[in-house]
């Protein structure tokens, strides 16, 4: 029987996401994906899946499901958070970074998440709701993709593609950090030019902060305006994802992962990939800053992205459960058969 996840609380904004639907941007259809793709594919590793499998991306808050049809392998990364489990009246707490197997009939409560705005919930076998355009990934403007194009609603039943979970569950000793190290690393351009150098200079040495007007399209930002040579207007070109977007306001929008194909603003700089999943966990109100970087410099940062992802998948190690006491047993037990005095020796 195919295992199903019953829906009964889908937290504020819980969608279905992979790694993204390339190829059709010309066409004027967004990549879209998970904010947080190295969490997606972390998590996807911890229960067995391919990289490229979807699964439930999960913002400020996590759902609360129930498993049907069979016993379903899960595992939540790129937040700290906990799962509660609650199967025949009782309920077992576990974190995030490692594997879980939930029984049938089971509930499940993914919480608040912490240090970070988003998380990944991947459930061995994948959430196989339909291929469009090469992909699953919701797309939430265009209202299509994922699970009817749109959030997880209260009563959706998702249901989870075959897979049968063997050998013990596998955990991240140690997770990766969630918050930015640093500055965002961005390349200038492609249109720098619009900007005059003290523009550039504020862009560079201020620090911003994220706005309330913040989604997965993107992330608008507060602070000190950037003063333009002309104009914010440009001929309507390509944007890519991390693209940092000028309106006339002169405050940054930072593009993500459901931004548009096209747009008539200046471009001051472009995050580079291997920050991406940083910008994404941001939360409103955080604070944050840039540097400039060469592509060269960009291209070493995402090699290295590449074998700290490698190097964590490494790394899993067999869960180790903790032992189970049976107290109502304990208490029934004769646990001292005798009493000896120190002082009888003497």
């Amino acid at each position: 029987m195919t295992v199903r996840l019953r829906f009964t609380q889908p937290g504020p904004q819980t969608s279905v996401q992979d790694l993204g639907r390339t190829g059709f941007q010309a066409y004027g259809v967004p990549v879209c994906g998970a904010l947080d793709p190295v969490a997606l594919r972390l998590a996807n590793a911890l229960v067995g899946n391919a990289e490229t499998l979807a699964a439930l991306e999960c913002r400020l808050a996590g759902p609360h499901f129930t498993v049907e049809g069979g016993t379903a392998r899960l595992a939540v990364a790129g937040a700290d958070v906990t799962i509660d489990v609650t199967f025949e009246g009782e309920t077992r707490r576990f974190p995030a970074w490692r594997a879980i197997d939930v029984p049938a009939d089971a509930s499940v409560r993914v919480g608040a998440l912490s240090r970070s705005g988003c998380a990944v919930l991947a459930v061995a076998g994948g959430i196989e709701v339909p291929v469009v355009l090469g992909s699953r990934a919701t797309d939430l403007k265009g209202g299509f993709g994922g699970y009817q194009g749109r959030p997880v609603g209260s009563g959706d039943v998702l249901p989870v593609g075959p897979t049968s979970p063997h050998g013990r569950c596998l955990e991240l000793p140690s997770p990766p950090e969630l918050s930015a190290s640093g500055p965002l690393r961005v390349v200038l351009g492609p249109q720098s030019e619009a900007f005059t150098e003290e523009g550039i200079a504020t862009f560079l040495g201020s620090t911003y902060r994220v706005s309330r007007d913040a989604d997965r399209m993107g992330m608008r930002l507060d602070g000190p305006p950037l003063a333009f040579r002309v104009s914010a207007d440009i001929v309507s070109d390509g944007i890519a994802n991390g693209s940092i977007q000028v309106p006339g306001s002169g405050l940054p929008i930072v593009l993500l992962a459901d931004h548009q194909t096209i747009g008539g603003y200046a471009k001051v700089a472009t995050v580079i990939s291997s920050d991406l999943p940083a910008a994404g966990r941001l939360l409103p109100g955080a604070e944050l800053r840039f540097t400039s970087v060469s592509v060269e410099e960009a291209e070493v940062a995402r090699r290295t992205l590449e074998d700290d992802i490698s190097r964590l998948i490494a790394s899993f190690v067999p869960v180790r459960e903790a032992a189970h006491v049976d107290e109502a047993a304990l208490l029934t037990e004769n646990l001292i058969s005798g009493v000896v005095s120190a002082w009888e020796s003497e």
